[in-house]
């Protein structure tokens, strides 16, 4: 009996949880598919059904170019800092050499730095690079890591035993072809993870593409032109709405088809020090 109650309490807080997570989502379709007119009222189900508002919106705004430069943003940002960030992280872990713990608590120390305090210098420099009014800035600093990504990583990385290492080492490989052909395909879950973080990340970026892309539309992400598409028709909810909504889309697809490495991925990092 008592198990049956405890049961049915974690399941009812598990669907109380989802609802409370999912009704702004639904809030958000029911009313993209509604008037003008409907969306100042307090019903909360379209009187009819809308659809042309999402043909509408990509009618106003060049939102498929904007999607395609948050793309390009999101997937080369993700691309470098795995680049960067996987060898970093299996030196911090697998690898004995002197200050390597020193370097583990300067990578703390950058996570703790706001971004704020180096804005000006780090602006100044992209600016005498003339790669100010495009994605670049964002895009580069990846391929020297990304100080999150090194901590997350190194924290799964320790949890592979090192007798596999130790056998791909007796069999004549070098540190760069055990992480190739060992580390990797074992750590899938925590690069998983990591590059799905850096990801969501950048799609959501807003205080980065405003800086340095602010001046320049054609190199806007969604993040930017959602913001600015809600200040020329923030009377027109139905079409917000619809807008909030498509940029929501792929990043609900992605994590939809990637969420069991994930969830295994951030469930695993940690499990050792």
């Amino acid at each position: 009996m008592n198990r049956a109650l405890i049961f049915v309490a974690k399941h009812s807080i598990a669907l109380a949880l989802s609802a409370m997570f999912l009704a702004p989502v639904l809030f958000l379709a029911l009313t993209s598919m509604m008037t003008s007119n409907q969306t100042f009222t307090a019903d909360l189900w379209p009187h009819s059904w809308h659809p042309e508002n999402y043909a509408e919106v990509f009618s106003k705004t060049p939102l498929l170019k904007y999607l395609g430069n948050t793309a390009m943003y999101a997937g080369l940002a993700t691309g470098a800092m795995l680049l960067s960030s996987v060898p970093a992280a299996y030196a911090l872990a697998k690898l004995r050499w002197r200050g390597r713990n020193l370097m583990m608590t300067l990578i703390i120390c950058m996570m703790m730095l706001p971004p704020q305090v180096t804005t000006v210098p780090v602006y100044m420099l992209w600016a005498n690079g003339h790669l100010t009014g495009t994605l670049w800035p964002l895009i580069l600093p990846m391929l020297l890591g990304d100080a999150f990504s090194i901590f997350l990583l190194r924290q799964f990385l320790v949890t592979i035993p090192d007798e596999y290492l130790d056998a791909a080492r007796i069999d004549g490989c070098g540190e760069w072809r055990t992480l190739l052909r060992v580390v990797l395909p074992m750590a899938r879950p925590g690069i998983a993870a990591a590059a799905m973080f850096q990801f969501f990340y950048a799609w959501n970026d807003y205080y980065g593409p405003l800086l340095y892309t602010n001046e320049n539309e054609e190199n806007w992400t969604i993040s930017l032109a959602l913001a600015s598409f809600r200040t020329l028709h923030h009377v027109e909810w139905h079409l917000v709405s619809a807008a909030t909504l498509v940029t929501m889309v792929p990043v609900i697809v992605l994590f939809f088809f990637a969420q069991k490495a994930f969830v295994q991925g951030v469930t695993l990092t940690g499990v050792k020090g």
